[in-house]
């Protein structure tokens, strides 16, 4: 039982992982294509800036959730499963 809840519980975390890493591509692609279009079209105004800092923002929280960097890593996740079955008995 604790196996398959173990699989489960890291099938998700690639599942995660994967999607965090696809965000990031589109991220950067995108973001290189607004950047030469910006330089192309008007290399006065740098209005790439704008959705490359906004959009960043999202990456980067996606990013920290992910990763669990931090004080919510692994360990904080077991603690907290740990905590939740005891309370449903």
């Amino acid at each position: 039982m604790e196996r398959d809840e173990n699989y489960l519980r890291a099938k998700k975390r690639v599942e995660n992982l994967k999607s965090f890493y696809i965000h990031l591509t589109v991220y950067v692609l995108v973001n290189v294509m607004l950047f030469l279009i910006n330089i192309i079209s008007d290399p006065s105004n740098l209005w790439f800036l704008y959705p490359l800092v906004g959009w960043g923002i999202g990456v980067a929280i996606h990013g920290s959730t992910t990763l669990s960097f931090g004080k919510f890593g692994t360990e904080w996740e077991e603690r907290k499963i740990k905590e939740y079955i005891e309370k449903d008995k």
